[in-house]
């Protein structure tokens, strides 16, 4: 997944703030607070190509053993809407969004809804489901 183009408008997230105010300081080693962070944090970390924070925030049990990039794709992420967050208790939420990005010249969109757990004070990834026609 190629790096999006960086914007002096603010993260690539889509908060409005500044990289560094925002999900660099996730991708800097401050924990995210919330799972709608984390969420923020990790599509920015795919946009940016930081293969070892996304592998870092990954649950143990759902982990895969390397996260790559595939340049020959030519991925460009374009921007991410958040639908839904929802604590259930205190340790675990979901995150419903959409994703919009490129590749080879083609806009596509990824509709996900993400399951997060907190452990030891530390939001992980964990899993995703589609909804239908969640990709298109």
């Amino acid at each position: 997944m190629a790096a999006a183009t960086d914007s002096s408008d603010g993260c690539p997230c889509g908060s409005g703030i500044s990289y560094p105010a925002c999900c660099g300081r996730y991708h800097g080693g401050i924990p995210a607070p919330t799972a709608e962070a984390l969420m923020r944090s990790r599509y920015t970390a795919y946009a940016k190509q930081l293969a070892d924070y996304l592998l870092a925030t990954w649950h143990n049990s759902t982990r895969p053993a390397t996260q790559y990039f595939n340049d020959e794709e030519k991925m460009r992420w374009l921007g991410l809407k958040i639908q839904r967050h929802e604590a259930i208790g205190t340790d675990s939420a979901i995150v419903e969004f959409t994703a919009r990005y490129k590749i080879a010249g083609r806009a596509q969109r990824l509709h996900e809804i993400s399951r997060f757990v907190r452990e030891a004070g530390r939001w992980y990834y964990v899993n995703d489901q589609f909804p239908e026609n969640g990709k298109s």
